[in-house]
């Protein structure tokens, strides 16, 4: 059995689906679909992430149970500052003193896994981060 990603829904209001098709187009996903109230976006692997509106009224807490966040793969340490420096443009406050290199979760020595950490207007977490040697 071989599997991959295919797609992943997230449920948001519908005025904060600018934010998402903005958001993925600045980091180079491709918007597939959108109107006023979703934007589904591609990646590179045909795997796909869709904002999509209505929502219920009940408030998403990435602490409890469900996902936690997503990681969205950068290509290098200064793509991740590019996206902090995007998201500091826009007020997103930037979380967990981010960006930063983690030691912890490199691979080896000679590796990091350097990552900024936000939250979207729906509550929802995301990470972008970039795994691979560390820029001098």
């Amino acid at each position: 059995l071989q599997t991959n990603l295919a797609h992943i829904q997230f449920n948001v209001q519908p005025a904060n689906v600018p934010f998402y098709k903005d958001l993925m187009a600045f980091l180079g996903w491709e918007t597939i679909v959108a109107d006023e109230s979703m934007v589904g976006v591609a990646g590179k692997h045909g795997d796909s992430l869709w904002f999509m509106s209505p929502v219920k009224p009940v408030s998403n807490d990435y602490d409890g149970p469900g996902m936690n966040h997503l990681g969205i793969g950068a290509e290098s340490q200064t793509d991740v500052d590019a996206v902090a420096v995007y998201l500091k443009q826009r007020g997103v406050e930037l979380l967990f003193e981010t960006p930063r290199h983690r030691p912890e979760f490199s691979q080896s020595a000679d590796q990091t896994y350097y990552q900024v950490m936000f939250e979207t207007p729906d509550r929802l977490l995301l990470e972008v981060v970039y795994t691979g040697p560390r820029a001098a």
